[in-house]
């Protein structure tokens, strides 16, 4: 990322360009970095990006939840004095995206979501029985892409570092439960924002029936799928995948 990280008070995150304001949200195990080409690509276009950090790691235990991830945004929002933003969700981040409209309808002007959970999702399981095992780590994090490639010696030390953490791996085993308990069906339905869908043909933590769930039960949605692709487009395939979000927006006048 080109910019420096902004840090005020208890939030973190990176800000390009100036328009409509474009919140992203990452998931469980992403970072702010796997936006970067969607970072570079929006603002000269006249979108306003901004990139929170989510305290997966800093909340208490009991609020460690896609509830107060919610929560979080909220006050995120308030502090940048933002009414209204369309919020792009990858995986958990979209999950966190849905939860935060249906309580808050009136401060989302459209959806993003790619690779979302909210209906099912695989994980790296409820155990890390190996996590002390850098080889068994390096599958999984390859598992979540088409191409192993894309999973550089940066990407697998940062999420081996994480699960060698054991508060951290406390808070993602109860993000993760979190996230089956408020499982979105019921409310999906009552979601009336337009939506785009962009998912990975070859994604195996939410797999293509999943994202078609989610374009039968949206009133207004649309999906387009991205081939030899998994669980992150826009890290596989960022010149597609920005298209696709370009083309949504235009769509809409947003």
């Amino acid at each position: 990322m080109d910019n420096t990280l902004i840090k005020e008070g208890k939030f973190e995150y990176y800000e390009q360009g100036e328009g409509t304001p474009i919140i992203v949200l990452h998931g469980l195990m992403g970072g702010l970095s796997n936006f970067k080409d969607l970072f570079a690509h929006f603002p000269k276009r006249g979108y306003k990006i901004i990139i929170p950090q989510l305290p997966l790691f800093k909340l208490s235990i009991i609020k460690t939840n896609v509830k107060n991830l919610s929560k979080y945004l909220y006050d995120f929002m308030a502090h940048k004095k933002i009414n209204k933003a369309i919020l792009l969700g990858n995986s958990l981040g979209g999950h966190v995206a849905l939860y935060f409209t249906k309580y808050n309808p009136d401060k989302v002007i459209g959806l993003v979501l790619t690779g979302s959970s909210g209906l099912y999702e695989k994980s790296m399981g409820n155990t890390f029985p190996k996590r002390g095992n850098k080889a068994y780590i390096t599958e999984k994090v390859q598992d979540v892409f088409y191409d192993p490639a894309v999973a550089t010696d940066e990407i697998i030390d940062e999420v081996f570092e994480t699960v060698g953490d054991n508060n951290k791996v406390i808070r993602i085993l109860y993000l993760a439960k979190s996230a089956i308990r408020h499982n979105m069906k019921k409310d999906i339905p009552n979601i009336k924002v337009p939506v785009s869908l962009i998912w990975g043909k070859n994604d195996g933590v939410t797999p293509p029936e999943v994202a078609e769930e989610f374009h039968k039960l949206l009133p207004d949605s649309e999906l387009n799928w991205i081939d030899k692709c998994g669980h992150a487009p826009m890290m596989e395939h960022p010149e597609t995948f920005n298209t696709m979000v370009e083309s949504w927006l235009k769509k809409h006048n947003f």
